[in-house]
């Protein structure tokens, strides 16, 4: 896999410069854990991977509250700290086909890591819902059968983009596979999202 620019211990230094809100710092937590699983699953360098979780909404704190700039803003912020070209394409790549990102909207993702990235990153508030509606919500009592079918239910979670889910396909992994390695994954960093 290509070079960064930018290590572990750079991208814990980048998350605690721009990211403030707690449910942000979470979200990114488990994206890096999936990415991770998913590395491992697919014989792919798990540590970059996790890089590219983590970091993939580094601007997130800064312009939630103008979208057309998320993406945008994480390349100068990625740029700065000394990322590759290869780094910033990847996480921007999960803004591709976004219409409320005006640069974005007319590319398409490619690679399997960008499939992967956008896939990883939506799944995770499906799985975390999951473990909400538990009566002691703990990814530990999510099945994955009820995941499964949650999944399915259109209604479970509506916001999150089953399309972008799916796109796990293009890299290979059924959605099946999927959603087993994304549940694998945040419950093992269970104690650390306090679910």
């Amino acid at each position: 896999m290509e070079d960064l620019g930018i290590t572990k211990q750079q991208a814990d230094k980048l998350v605690e410069e721009y990211i403030k809100e707690p449910m942000t710092e979470l979200h990114l937590l488990e994206t890096e854990a999936i990415m991770r699983e998913l590395a491992k699953y697919l014989n792919e360098d798990e540590e970059k991977w996790g890089i590219v979780g983590l970091l993939h909404d580094i601007d997130w704190d800064l312009t939630k509250n103008n979208q057309e700039q998320h993406c945008i803003k994480a390349q100068e912020i990625l740029r700065e700290a000394g990322a590759t070209d290869f780094l910033i394409e990847t996480i921007i790549s999960h803004g591709y086909d976004n219409e409320t990102i005006p640069n974005l909207k007319d590319k398409k993702r490619k690679t399997t890591i960008q499939h992967c990235l956008v896939a990883a990153e939506t799944l995770t508030g499906i799985i975390v819902a999951s473990a909400l509606v538990q009566p002691d919500k703990k990814l530990s009592s999510v099945q994955l059968p009820s995941l499964k079918k949650k999944f399915k239910s259109k209604s479970f979670a509506a916001n999150c983009n089953r399309d972008l889910v799916g796109e796990c396909e293009e890299a290979g992994i059924s959605i099946d596979n999927f959603l087993e390695i994304g549940l694998r994954a945040l419950q093992k960093i269970s104690s650390k999202l306090g679910l």
